[in-house]
């Protein structure tokens, strides 16, 4: 796009250059993320997983091995620990019924490398990558070890699949120099800083050759399909499906049951030690980022903990009786999808030292667009992701089952999502909702008796997650001075809750040309898609479109950062929101006076209103009346845009999805897991059945779903590039098909893909097509 930068000349002061830009901008009719400007990149975290035998498979051999496991051993027959410490080590080691240890490392010998994987791991060992002839890391013999009497290297699964890829395209001769070229720079997309690993996308589709939502759920489709190949190629190129091993690849939102379990009885070291990533690989510095990771999850921990002072203080903790969370948080064991959509258009002002889109007039307009959309986030959640969760009676003790809500609510809008969700739930007795006392062995008797089922969340990882940090009184987030959000985290930190090395979490976070290298926008609520090709696809068209359209706001003047005041209660006030349609409340509560006039005008669309009789001032808000508002807003003050982006169709699929509860992301999940039953069926299971059956089909059938879909757009890419010129193309379709037609090749070997039961030729081979395919992909975009 040939945008004139230098058209618009520095005054010095931001506030006059931010009038000036907006007026700049109208007066060339520029609209960033409208028709043809954005480009999209995701982010895609995926659970892992080894299936075996416990005596095959590292997570358990660890255990066995590790001073803890026998220092329990030790303590509990000198009386000094109670015997069900070591009898619940001993059956998570021998009860895993399924024989899926997820989050496990893998075990192979080293001679199953080829010599530039060898080359390469050697290099990822190194404590500084930028010095090839400097020391290796201070942890690198965790990486090997003695396993049946031999050598073999001990590793994570994310850096399985960069090896897996690594062997691919060092030790395939008939692949072309280009396609390793590609391959090559495929390897710094695996990364992982949490415990499971991170794929980034591999191609950045561009709005200006189509639509942008679909162009990403194709290319979504294209990386996980790659991701899943190289897991099934690892099996069969390093020997781990004949040494009792199979790694396993899927999408799913929530830490895994038998992790949750496990964390219950070993301390937080141990834990660490076990579960997080080491950091191998898309870092120079590994060891210091793996560190890094060790403060996240200490921090998140301790902050856990300390919302029981705010639970107090909130009145939702009346006395001294509480159950304490356990001082090693899961949350960094969730997983989710995070969309970034970049502006051409202000990438390139940015770019541009002569621009009036100074670092200061980004930051400014990035804030505030944060703020608007904000507002549109509840369209998202469970419409088009989802991460169903079931709660039995005696989970919900509050300073656990609220999660990190006490820092990201103020108290008011706390202690009235507490009380609604405990009218949602099924924990009442004669209208009266209770609350578990605390042993097991006195709730779960009661919860039979009086028939208490707890409830069923629709995206209980928005909640299990430390998603946003509320704003203080002096130190708001999103007012749009440079530094707020450093200012906040200093802040936090004094109180408890944060670390100021941490990055800022919030569910749509700008993305600063300075640091990300382009201008945009980053959507980080997304948990689990049903479908890339309808839920993804809609769900990133509409993320762009509400995205364009606070832009439009702004660079219109109808909405300024004074309407949406930065302080905590009017940031809380709108998220409550959020956070209402994840645990599946049907109304919230906004005060009539509320100083967001943006909100107020949302709510001027909205029926389904009344005052508060439980809370003078308020008026209680039906949440789906206040998503079909935001519809009507959409398409009213949209409507150019939806036209230029050519959405009718999604505005018109959003309000099937609104007005059928069958059509939610949650609701299509519950279904696929339960039966014809739904969610009647689901409240009647206990929680660790339904959570374990959901696990099951996330491991199962959702990601044969994925597959399927991955494998039609896999068809039509061959398709569309044996119509090509594309050279790279036809050279390995020739060296694949060996004179067999598409059609037969891919109908051959496709149920094969996605069983997982291909042979390491046919993998290879269809490694080589994603590999051609991705390449015309990276060099078209």
């Amino acid at each position: 796009m040939n945008i004139n930068a230098s058209a618009l000349p520095v005054s010095g002061d931001y506030q006059a250059d931010l009038g000036l830009f907006c007026e700049a901008m109208a007066v060339r009719n520029l609209q960033p993320f409208g028709g043809g400007d954005s480009t999209a990149g995701m982010e895609f975290e995926l659970q892992v997983a080894v299936q075996g035998e416990h005596r095959d498979v590292d997570l358990p051999i660890t255990i066995r091995a590790s001073s803890f496991f026998n220092n329990v051993i030790k303590r509990t027959s000198q009386g000094d620990l109670p015997p069900t410490c070591l009898k619940s080590l001993r059956q998570f080691l021998h009860g895993n019924q399924n024989k899926v240890w997820e989050n496990s490392w893998v075990r192979f010998p080293e001679y199953r490398l080829t010599t530039w994987s060898r080359k390469l791991f050697s290099r990822d060992l190194l404590a500084d990558k930028g010095h090839p002839a400097g020391r290796l890391r201070g942890d690198a013999q965790r990486f090997r070890c003695i396993h049946r009497g031999q050598q073999h290297l001990r590793l994570p699964i994310s850096y399985l699949l960069k090896l897996s890829l690594a062997n691919l395209i060092s030790g395939d001769d008939g692949l072309s120099p280009v396609l390793i070229r590609t391959g090559r720079a495929l390897l710094d997309h695996f990364i992982s800083d949490n415990t499971s690993p991170e794929v980034l996308s591999f191609a950045i589709p561009s709005a200006a050759t189509g639509q942008i939502g679909e162009l990403a759920a194709a290319e979504a489709t294209r990386t996980l399909l790659f991701v899943q190949l190289l897991a099934q190629y690892a099996n069969h190129t390093f020997g781990l499906i004949e040494s009792g091993q199979r790694c396993m690849v899927y999408s799913a939102p929530h830490a895994p049951l038998h992790q949750k379990q496990l964390n219950e009885f070993v301390p937080d070291g141990f834990y660490r030690h076990l579960f997080m990533s080491p950091c191998l690989s898309g870092w120079d510095r590994g060891e210091e980022k793996y560190r890094y990771m060790e403060l996240c999850h200490k921090t998140l921990s301790r902050s856990q903990l300390n919302t029981i002072a705010k639970l107090k203080d909130a009145g939702i903790i009346t006395n001294n009786l509480v159950v304490l969370p356990n001082t090693s948080n899961t949350c960094l064991a969730n997983n989710g999808t995070h969309v970034s959509l970049g502006s051409q258009i202000l990438s390139t002002l940015a770019d541009n030292r002569e621009s009036l889109y100074t670092e200061a007039v980004e930051k400014y307009c990035g804030d505030l667009v944060i703020k608007i959309v904000e507002h549109f986030l509840p369209l998202f959640v469970d419409t088009y992701s989802a991460a169903p969760y079931r709660l039995d009676f005696g989970d919900f003790h509050p300073e656990k089952v609220l999660g990190f809500l006490p820092h990201e609510l103020d108290y008011t809008h706390l202690r009235m999502l507490w009380r609604r969700w405990r009218k949602k739930a099924d924990i009442g007795f004669l209208g009266q909702p209770l609350t578990p006392f605390g042993p097991p062995w006195l709730d779960r008797p009661l919860a039979t008796l009086l028939r208490l089922r707890g409830d069923l969340v629709p995206d209980f990882r928005l909640i299990d997650y430390l998603v946003t940090l509320l704003s203080t009184e002096s130190s708001p987030a999103l007012n749009g001075m440079p530094g707020n959000q450093e200012r906040l985290k200093e802040e936090l930190a004094e109180m408890g809750v944060f670390d100021p090395r941490m990055a800022i979490y919030l569910p749509y976070r700008q993305r600063l040309f300075a640091s990300a290298g382009y201008a945009g926008f980053e959507g980080r609520s997304y948990s689990l898609f049903p479908s890339l090709k309808s839920d993804m696809a809609e769900a990133v068209a509409l993320q762009n479109l509400v995205t364009a359209l606070a832009f439009g706001y702004l660079l219109d003047g109808k909405v300024s950062h004074h309407d949406i005041p930065d302080r905590p209660s009017i940031e809380s006030e709108r998220r409550q929101i959020f956070f209402a349609c994840a645990i599946g409340i049907p109304t919230f509560f906004v005060r009539a006076d509320t100083g967001n006039r943006f909100l107020r005008r949302i709510l001027t669309g909205v029926g389904a209103q009344r005052n508060s009789r439980r809370y003078k001032g308020y008026i209680r808000v039906g949440l789906n009346d206040y998503r079909l508002a935001l519809v009507d807003l959409i398409e009213s003050d949209g409507a150019t845009l939806i036209e230029r982006l050519s959405l009718g169709e999604t505005i018109r699929s959003l309000r099937l999805r609104l007005a059928d509860p069958a059509a939610s992301a949650s609701a299509r999940i519950v279904t696929a897991v339960s039966g014809s039953g739904g969610s009647r069926t689901a409240r009647r299971t206990a929680a660790a059945t339904f959570n374990s059956a959901t696990e099951h089909y996330y491991q199962n059938g959702l990601k044969r779903s994925h597959l399927e879909e991955a494998l039609t757009v896999f068809e039509g890419d061959c398709r569309y590039l044996e119509q090509s010129n594309d050279p790279h193309f036809h050279q390995t379709l020739a060296t694949v098909t060996g004179g067999s037609t598409l059609h037969l090749f891919i109908a051959r070997h496709r149920q094969a893909i996605v069983d997982e039961s291909a042979d390491q030729k046919t993998l290879n081979d269809f490694l080589r097509l994603s590999l051609a395919i991705i390449h015309y992909q990276r060099s078209s975009t």
